[in-house]
């Protein structure tokens, strides 16, 4: 009997009534009715597509967010997102609802970990307070001076000494004055009251026409270092003293343009300057701006504040590092024609100290810069130049510019260095460290930076709040598993995983109280070894005062739940009911749902029979794996069998694969321009015929892709209705039936089934189309049916329904029993591909190739493909997986679930930890080597699940 709570009327405590959701009929759930109690850890669980999205944020989020932007005025709810009114009946006890969902991640190439964060607008915040300016040219600390600054100085003289106040003789190079004659100058002087010249040791009179005379006739350098008296002193330490000179510095300030000198009689000379200035240069007044990329103040004019130019790629010039300059490491000077460029090098080499001989890889960096810069005082011109030459030529000869488009890509910009700032930015320091260092830094040395900060206890009175903000933020990143990303990091390189938890991360810096988070599988790219962090963030969330609700799969957080709702039993309309609510122990002992039965092992994924035997005689090798963390690692992929790559979140793995293998195999089979991550050479392409890398990525932004277009199966569709014979009658061809093209379509929507109303000052509203009522087609068109239904009605059907459906015709009942298959039998075929999660477009892409009857000797390259799926649905997988390899495929995934690590045939195993701890090959074998291995942390995450399964087989 199916155990759940039935909702009541609200408990008696006013403060904090549970949220009551009644008669819910959103998407696929069937009517239900929930109650979720209020400040706890709740997690929503059930097999892929049983409607837990539904629930959490088709209904709890989107009405919380609805609610709060009703209430909120005109003006301000045309910035907010609109949501529209969920298809319940009534709902009590709800709150301010946040999301946390698996969004896309921003492809903004400005876009960093530190912008996301929050992070860096509070770096930007403390260096604009108080960052110090140190010159470009002598690295001393520049300083803008008060009087209060010159008095302190004098204070500074021994007591009787003697010293004059005063400015600089008026400069026609200053720029601080209108060009004038010196006689125009001495009788402005004059008339201000300044008649006393400091010229040496002589004291001129401008009363006199002799010493005027004397000024009229010195050279322009004379004249500059001329002193216009204001007063004379003798030093003493009390108030009246101190007063004195700051008033007459206050008077060399506005007489000259913010200048001022302390002249000790018969000695040395102090300049004080009320700008930012040393040595005669003008520094930029430090401030927020100047310090944001975005910004044209603040970014490096060369790169406009992307970091990057497209330019010589130096990759693509010295591909391989491990050679020698003798041994051709130069690529582009291999060839005959060019040849005497590295003849002149291996010449000049032996005057600049630079040994030929040494792998490239390993030539300290001085030597490399003279390598492309240039060799003064010998025949060497250079890499740069050499390439500067050929880009003269290019725009007439067309064998130039194919030339240079082999060694074309996107550069370091030469000017900033990648930091993205201009060098007035870069100039400012806080405790040692510009901006541009402290972003290189990930996020554990950041915050041992901060906490070890040296600076004046008055500076840090000024940025205490701001400190705060930023320690606080590199906590909570600390604690969500992400402390080997560096704050400069592109967003566009993070897994979906990472970019989540930053989100998470953001939520916790900036707590409410008494809102409602709901979070999409917080676990996504976690290793195990990190849940119990992730675990204590979330009740820290709920401690905070909040409701927090995460749908998820991962057993150790569903066990660490205060209460579970489990939905179910099956998905699409077999599913979208309550099977279970209650706690962990309640459901164990209930046994009413799958979940239950796979946390209680009734069910479970039992290990292999037997387990592939990997042939390295024929297998695809990396050597010299350098890029990011990679710490020069070999690394082989036996060809026909299964093989995860394990480790923590940051251990390399997504380098290694994406960066490296993917990149590189894809130069070489397909000749992608891609920028390959650094490494020695890979080796047995030859052995595949191509490579699929099956990720995460939505399949078709536009509303007209679907799950039926994307496998080709719309065009047999399209055909059966073509051959009935209604449609023969009225000479219809399969065309008429597309949305995409005029014809069958209806053309008031153009075949999108809606149209969009513009509202002025308030957000656009997507309203259903009155003519087809959302159909898509005309009527006329929905007149021709096949065994009773209208192409409308088909789009409409789920994948399990089509497969009955479409029983007679076998083409597309082999494709949509593949979608079946992958765990996909829930969602319609006519369901528009945005709509589509991330684990649904990964599936619905293995479905296409599982389809094609053609695939074999591929390399797939998976990333997480457990993401979003139940146990139920991880059991389903494999045995897609099962299929490919059968086929005559290699599989190569990255994976931290045990239940997929348990199933491959070998295992790569990258660590031992994170960022700079990690990049290293910490084992590599079949699961029950690596769960032997006590330096694997994957392995030792291994040994419970082999005992639970009864040990190894």
């Amino acid at each position: 009997m199916t155990k759940h709570r039935q909702p009541g009327p609200a408990p008696a405590e006013p403060s904090l009534p549970d949220i009551v959701l009644r008669g819910i009929t959103t998407h696929n759930l069937q009517n239900i009715s929930v109650r979720i109690p209020r400040n706890r850890f709740v997690v929503f669980t059930g097999v892929s597509g049983s409607g837990k999205s539904s629930l959490a944020f088709d209904t709890l989020y989107a009405e919380g967010h609805r609610r709060y932007v009703e209430s909120l005025s005109a003006y301000v709810r045309q910035f907010l997102e609109r949501m529209p009114r969920p298809e319940i009946e009534s709902v009590e006890g709800i709150a301010p609802a946040i999301a946390i969902e698996q969004k896309a991640i921003p492809r903004n190439p400005r876009s960093t970990v530190g912008t996301v964060s929050e992070i860096y607008d509070y770096l930007r915040l403390l260096y604009a307070r108080i960052g110090k300016i140190y010159s470009r040219d002598t690295n001393e600390l520049v300083l803008k001076h008060t009087p209060d600054d010159v008095a302190l100085q004098a204070g500074f003289f021994e007591e009787g000494t003697k010293f004059y106040a005063g400015f600089l003789f008026p400069s026609h190079e200053d720029g601080s004055h209108h060009p004038r004659s010196v006689e125009e100058e001495l009788s402005s002087l004059l008339k201000k009251g300044f008649f006393r010249l400091i010229s040496g040791e002589t004291l001129l009179d401008l009363n006199r026409e002799e010493d005027r005379r004397k000024v009229v006739l010195m050279t322009d350098g004379e004249r500059r270092s001329l002193l216009v008296l204001v007063d004379r002193f003798v030093a003493r330490h009390d108030e009246k003293f101190r007063s004195r000179v700051g008033e007459a510095a206050e008077t060399c300030f506005g007489e000259s343009g913010g200048h001022a000198v302390l002249q000790v009689a018969g000695g040395r000379r102090y300049r004080f300057s009320d700008r930012l200035e040393l040595d005669g240069v003008e520094y930029q007044e430090p401030s927020p701006q100047l310090f944001a990329f975005n910004s044209p103040i603040g970014a490096c004019t060369t790169c406009q504040g992307f970091g990057r130019i497209a330019g010589i790629d130096e990759h693509a010039v010295v591909p391989d590092r491990s050679l020698s300059i003798r041994d051709g490491a130069i690529a582009c000077w291999n060839s005959e024609k060019y040849r005497w460029n590295l003849e002149e090098l291996l010449l000049a080499a032996p005057k600049a100290g630079i040994d030929v001989d040494m792998p490239y890889e390993k030539l300290p960096q001085a030597h490399k810069e003279l390598v492309w810069k240039g060799i003064g005082g010998t025949g060497y011109r250079g890499i740069w130049p050499f390439f500067r030459e050929i880009e003269k030529d290019a725009g007439y000869k067309m064998h130039f510019r194919v030339f240079l488009s082999r060694y074309r890509g996107y550069a370091t910009c030469p000017d900033c260095e990648g930091s993205r700032l201009n060098p007035d930015a870069r100039l400012v320091r806080v405790s040692g460290k510009s901006i541009t260092e402290v972003v290189r830094m990930n996020i554990a040395e950041a915050q041992d930076f901060f906490k070890g900060l040296e600076i004046s206890p008055f500076d840090r009175r000024v940025a205490e709040s701001v400190l705060q903000e930023i320690e606080k933020r590199l906590g909570y990143l600390l604690e969500v598993g992400l402390d080997y990303l560096t704050l400069d990091r592109l967003t566009h390189t993070l897994s979906g995983g990472e970019f989540q938890r930053i989100n998470l991360s953001t939520s916790l810096g900036s707590p409410l109280v008494g809102a409602i988070y709901i979070l999409d599988e917080p676990s996504i790219g976690l290793h195990q070894s990190d849940s119990a962090r992730l675990i204590g963030l979330l009740r820290k969330l709920r401690d905070l005062g909040n409701t927090v609700v995460v749908v998820e799969h991962d057993r150790e957080i569903i066990e660490a739940a205060d209460e579970v709702i489990d939905l179910g039993p099956h998905a699409g309309r077999l599913g979208g009911k309550v099977v279970f609510h209650g706690t962990v122990e309640e459901m164990k002992r209930s046994g009413t749902s799958l979940t239950a039965e796979y946390l209680q092992d009734r069910r479970r994924i039992e290990l292999p029979e037997r387990r592939r035997t990997p042939d390295f005689s024929a297998c695809i090798e990396i050597t010299g794996a350098m890029e990011n963390n990679l710490r020069n690692i070999d690394v082989r992929f036996p060809l026909g069998v299964m093989t995860c790559v394990t480790g923590v979140s940051g251990s390399g793995k997504s380098t290694l694969i994406g960066d490296i293998l993917c990149r590189g195999l894809r130069r070489e089979k397909e000749g992608a321009k891609e920028e390959v991550g650094t490494h020695r050479s890979i080796s047995g392409a030859w052995l595949i015929d191509r490579i699929e890398q099956v990720d995460q990525s939505p399949i078709g932004k536009s509303s007209r892709s679907n799950p039926v277009t994307y496998l080709k199966i719309f065009d047999d569709i399209r055909s059966v209705f073509a051959q009935t014979p209604e449609a023969k009658a009225r000479g219809w061809k399969a065309g008429y039936f597309s949305f995409n093209i005029p014809g069958g379509r209806c053309e008031a929507c153009a075949g999108e089934g809606s149209v969009k109303i513009e509202m002025q000052f308030l957000a656009d509203i997507e309203a259903v189309c009155e003519d087809c009522g959302g159909l898509r087609y005309r009527s006329d068109t929905l007149e021709v049916k096949y065994r009773g239904r209208s192409i409308a009605e088909v789009l409409d059907m789920t994948v399990d329904e089509g497969v009955e459906f479409f029983a007679r015709e076998k083409s597309i009942a082999r494709k949509l029993s593949v979608l079946r298959e992958v765990g996909l039998g829930y969602i319609r075929l006519g369901q528009s591909s945005s709509t589509l999660s991330g684990g649904e477009a990964q599936r619905l892409k293995l479905a296409s190739f599982i389809a094609r009857a053609d695939v074999e000797h591929t390399l797939f390259v998976f990333d997480e493909p457990t993401t979003g799926l139940h146990f139920e649905d991880i059991r389903r997988l494999l045995g897609c997986f099962e299929k490919l390899l059968e086929q005559k495929n290699t599989l190569v995934i990255i994976e931290h679930n045990p239940d997929i690590i348990s199933q491959a045939d070998w295992v790569i195993d990258l660590g031992p930890g994170a960022g700079d701890r990690g990049g290293s090959l910490v084992a590599e074998g079949t699961p029950e080597e690596l769960a032997a291995m006590d330096e694997s942390l994957t392995g030792r995450h291994l040994r419970p699940l082999f005992r639970r399964l009864g040990g190894k087989r």
